[in-house]
C-alpha cells in the first residue's frame, strides 16, 4: 500500500499545500484590516497585494511539500529551481504591492483638495518619487537574486567583482546624461524646488506640473497639451514658479482712453465689480493713471486673486465690465482722433492732424494758432522764402507771384 501510495505522494502534498496557502493569505489579510479598521483606505488599496500574497503563500506551501515528499527524485532539483524561481518574482511582487498601499495610504492622509495644500503637494511628490525608486530597487534585487540561482552565473559574478571598478567607470561614462537626470529628478524632489500641481511658465508657456519622475518632468499646459522636459532642466534653467510659497497672486488690466476719461467714476464702478465677484480676494484693487503720452492716457487697473486661474478670469470680467461702462456711461472717454481746422489768406481751409492738447474741446486748436499764418510756412514769409518756392512750384502759381508782390511793397 506504501508503495503505491509513494509516487501519489508529491501530489497530494501539492494538493494539500495549496489550499492550506489561500487559507493562511485569507487570514492574514482579515487580521491586517481588523487591526487597521480605522483606516478605511485599506479596504481598497489592500486589494493589490492579495493576488502576490496568495502565490508566494502557495509557493512556499508547495514547495516544502515537494521537499518533504519527493526530495530524493530525479526530478526534483529541476521542479525545486523552478519554483525558486517564481518564489523570488511573487515575493519581487509582493514587495511593490506593499509600496503602492503605503503609497496611497499617505497620500490618503494628506489630500490636496484644501486651499493651502503646499505641504500636501511637497509630500506627495517625494512619496512618489521614493516610491519609485525602491520599486526599481526591489526589481533590480529580484533578477539579480534571480541570477544567482543559476551556478554559472555565480562563476561569472565572481569574475565581473574583480573587474568591477573598470566596468562602473565605463557604465558611469556611458550613462552619464541618464544618471545626471536621475539625480537631478531626486533634487527636484527632496529640494522642493517643483512640486506635483504647481503652477509654472516654462519657455513661455503656463501650466501645472502634472508628474514628475527621475529622468523627465511633465507639465500640463492650460490647453491640454503635456510638455515633457528633462529633469535637467529645472536644475539648469530659469523658470517661473507661481506657488512656489503661496499661491496668490496679481495681475493687470491696462487701457489706452481719451484725455476725458473719469477716473473717478471709473474706481467707483471698479469697486463696484470687485465687490461682486468671488474671484476676487480681497486684498489688492487699485486703478492708477500710469502714463499720459502719444494722445492718450494709460490707465492700469491692478487687481488680486487666490490663484492664477482666478486671477485670468477676474482679469477678463474687470476689462469686459469697464469697456461696457466706458461704452454706455462715458463714451467721450473712447480713444478720439482730432483734427484742426485753419485758414490761409486766400480764405481756403486746410486740415491737418493735431496733436492732443490737454482736454482742449473743439475750437481749442484755433486759439493756439499763430496770429499770422504765414510766418510758420516753409516758402512764406519772406521775399527769399517765395524765392525758394519758385524752384519746387514753378513761376506759374498765382499764389506766390501774389505773395512775393505784397511783400516787396512792404518793403
Amino acid at each position: 500500500m506504501l508503495d503505491v501510495l509513494n509516487p501519489a505522494l508529491p501530489f497530494i502534498a501539492m494538493a494539500l499545500a495549496v489550499p492550506a496557502g489561500l487559507t493562511l493569505s485569507w487570514l492574514l489579510r482579515k487580521i491586517v484590516l481588523k487591526l487597521n479598521r480605522k483606516r478605511p483606505e485599506l479596504q481598497a488599496t489592500s486589494r493589490v497585494a492579495r493576488q502576490p500574497l496568495r502565490l508566494a503563500l502557495c509557493l512556499v506551501g508547495v514547495r516544502a511539500a515537494l521537499g518533504l515528499t519527493a526530495g530524493g527524485e530525479s526530478w526534483h532539483a529541476g521542479v525545486d529551481h523552478l519554483l525558486l524561481l517564481a518564489l523570488i518574482g511573487s515575493f519581487a511582487w509582493l514587495a511593490i504591492a506593499v509600496l503602492l498601499i503605503v503609497e496611497a495610504v499617505v497620500l490618503n492622509r494628506h489630500s490636496v483638495d484644501v486651499a493651502d495644500n503646499r505641504r500636501a503637494r511637497r509630500l506627495r511628490t517625494q512619496v512618489i518619487l521614493a516610491r519609485r525608486i525602491a520599486v526599481a530597487l526591489v526589481v533590480v534585487l529580484a533578477v539579480g537574486t534571480a541570477m544567482l540561482t543559476f551556478p554559472a552565473i555565480q562563476a561569472l559574478g565572481a569574475g565581473l567583482l574583480a573587474s568591477a571598478g573598470v566596468i562602473s567607470i565605463v557604465a558611469g561614462l556611458a550613462a552619464q546624461t541618464s544618471l545626471v537626470n536621475v539625480f537631478a529628478g531626486m533634487q527636484l524632489a527632496f529640494t522642493d524646488a517643483i512640486r506635483v500641481d504647481d503652477v509654472v511658465v516654462v519657455q513661455k508657456e503656463w501650466g501645472r506640473i502634472e508628474e514628475i519622475t527621475l529622468t523627465y518632468v511633465v507639465v500640463h499646459l492650460w490647453d491640454d497639451r503635456r510638455l515633457i522636459l528633462p529633469s535637467t532642466y529645472f536644475t539648469t534653467t530659469p523658470f517661473e514658479n507661481w506657488t512656489r510659497r503661496q499661491s496668490e497672486v496679481m495681475g493687470t488690466v491696462e487701457f489706452d482712453l481719451d484725455w476725458r476719461a473719469p477716473v473717478e467714476d471709473m474706481r467707483t464702478e471698479l469697486r463696484r465689480v470687485l465687490a461682486g465677484t468671488e474671484l476676487w480676494d480681497g486684498r489688492v484693487g487699485v486703478l492708477q493713471i500710469t502714463d499720459a503720452t502719444g494722445g492718450f492716457v494709460r490707465t492700469r487697473i491692478l487687481v488680486s486673486a487666490a490663484d492664477s486661474a482666478a486671477l485670468f478670469d477676474l482679469r477678463c470680467l474687470v476689462r469686459e465690465t469697464m469697456v461696457t461702462f466706458l461704452q454706455q456711461d462715458h463714451p467721450q472717454a473712447l480713444p478720439h482722433q482730432r483734427w484742426e481746422q485753419a485758414a490761409d489768406d486766400a480764405g481756403t481751409a486746410t486740415r491737418r492732424k493735431a496733436p492732443l492738447r490737454g482736454l482742449a474741446g473743439p475750437g481749442a486748436a484755433g486759439a493756439h494758432a499763430p496770429a499770422d499764418p504765414h510766418e510758420s510756412q516753409l516758402f512764406t514769409g519772406s521775399v527769399e522764402a517765395v524765392e525758394r518756392s519758385r524752384a519746387f512750384t514753378g513761376p506759374g502759381d498765382e499764389v506766390f507771384e501774389e505773395r512775393g508782390r505784397n511783400l516787396a511793397s512792404h518793403n
